[in-house]
């Protein structure tokens, strides 16, 4: 598979956390390619005959699929908007794209949470709707011949709109005044959404098939995510109380998705960052420095 100056790649969900980050990175991550933003306002991806019509008109070269309707609560709320939009949508995309590489964006969360470390052959368990509809997503593209599923956690970043990340949201609520209750026995491997795209790139030019794990390398707590977040927001007071999965009484949420991303950092040749070092590193660099 030889790429050109000309290549096209679709990037759905552009106006996502990581779908703008796959657009951001692309120059430098992806040289050649020419990555093709797909924001809702443009391209309304439940509309069938105009995504036929515009992939037929493109032509890309593969297609990264981010968009989902990814909030626990909206799908929980509207079971049949979320097959829609996290399934239907993704299996007209795969049919399209039936002779081009194809990414899927999924998500920890297929996984129960009862063992944590999860590799990628370990057998999902979706405890919610937006896992159930991403876990059938998973199977849809398997049925894709150069299909590439990307499990990643949650995603450090900003977003075009300013509330695509779960630190957007947590700065969000301390700037409304609101205190956030945050899990001290529910982990996850948080990641930069810059270093996400960046690794995404990197598998596609990798010519890799398969599944993925792709997260941080640190197992830490909301907890714990929250007190790092409001340590590197300091002009934001944060306002946050530490409570337990065991007192919860909304949808079943899974304790320990943890992902081990060994398999992606050796087809990568890198290790993936550790969120706390990351953080860190940011907040030195965005320091003013003095003469």
């Amino acid at each position: 598979m030889q790429q050109t100056g000309a290549s096209r790649v679709w990037v759905t969900g552009a106006g996502g956390l990581i779908g703008h980050e796959l657009i951001r990175t692309a120059p430098t991550a992806a040289p050649g390619w020419s990555a093709i933003p797909l924001v809702r306002t443009a391209l309304d991806l439940t509309d069938r005959a105009a995504v036929a019509d515009r992939f037929r008109e493109e032509a890309p070269f593969a297609v990264i699929h981010s968009a989902a309707l990814s909030r626990s609560p909206a799908c929980q709320a509207d079971p049949a908007l979320a097959r829609l939009l996290n399934v239907e949508v993704t299996r007209q995309l795969v049919e399209l794209a039936a002779g081009i590489p194809f990414v899927l964006l999924s998500t920890d969360l297929v996984f129960d949470g009862h063992k944590g470390n999860y590799v990628e052959e370990d057998a999902v368990n979706p405890l919610g709707v937006y896992a159930e509809t991403k876990a059938a997503a998973e199977a849809v593209t398997r049925t894709h011949p150069h299909h590439l599923i990307v499990r990643t956690s949650l995603n450090y970043g900003t977003s075009p709109t300013g509330d695509r990340s779960f630190a957007e949201d947590l700065v969000n609520a301390w700037r409304a005044g609101r205190t956030t209750p945050l899990f001290d026995d529910e982990y996850r491997c948080p990641i930069a959404a810059r270093e996400t795209a960046r690794a995404i790139w990197g598998l596609l030019t990798a010519h890799v098939t398969g599944t993925f794990h792709l997260a941080g390398r640190e197992r830490l707590s909301r907890w714990q995510i929250g007190q790092l977040v409001a340590a590197h927001r300091p002009e934001v007071k944060a306002l946050i109380t530490a409570s337990s999965l065991k007192d919860f009484r909304g949808s079943p949420r899974p304790a320990d998705v943890t992902l081990d991303s060994s398999k992606a950092e050796r087809t990568l040749g890198y290790d993936l960052p550790m969120f706390n070092e990351w953080l860190a590193e940011e907040h030195a660099a965005a320091r003013p420095t003095t003469a």
